[in-house]
C-alpha cells in the first residue's frame, strides 16, 4: 500500500556531504514513522536514523550521531537525509522504510513492512 522510492546516492570524498531523499505514494505517509537503513557487503542491514509521524522525535544510530540528519516534509510526503563529514564506513546501500508498528521502538528492521529500492552511497578516502 506504500512505495517508497530513494534517490540521491552516488560516490563522494570522505568528509563530503549527500542528501537522499525517498519519495512516497501510496497511503497516508503522515500515518508512518520513517526510518533510514543502510547494508554494507557481506554485513546485516542496520539501522541509521528514523522520525517520528510529525517529525518531532528523532532517532539516530551512534555511528552517525551529530553527522546526519533525518527530516521529513509531509505536505512533499518525503523524507531526507543529510549526510556530512562522511567516512568510508558509511559506504553501504541506503534504504528508507515506513513503520508499520505501534509503539516507539524505531530501531528493528522488523519494525518496518515497506521499504525502498536502496540507493548506493560511496565514499572514498
Amino acid at each position: 500500500q506504500v512505495q517508497l522510492v530513494e534517490s540521491g546516492g552516488g560516490l563522494v570524498q570522505a568528509g563530503g556531504s549527500l542528501r537522499l531523499s525517498c519519495a512516497a505514494s501510496g497511503r497516508t505517509f503522515s500515518s508512518f514513522a520513517m526510518g533510514w537503513f543502510r547494508q554494507a557487503p557481506g554485513k546485516e542491514r542496520e539501522f541509521v536514523a528514523a522520525i517520528s509521524r510529525s517529525g518531532g522525535s528523532t532517532y539516530y544510530a551512534d555511528s552517525v550521531k551529530g553527522r546526519f540528519t533525518i527530516s521529513r516534509d509531509n505536505a512533499k510526503n518525503t523524507v531526507y537525509l543529510q549526510m556530512n563529514s562522511l567516512k568510508p564506513e558509511d559506504t553501504a546501500v541506503y534504504y528508507c522504510a515506513a513503520k508499520t508498528t505501534a509503539g516507539n521502538y524505531y530501531y528493528g528492521t522488523n519494525q518496518y513492512n515497506y521499504w525502498g529500492q536502496g540507493t548506493q552511497v560511496t565514499v572514498s578516502s
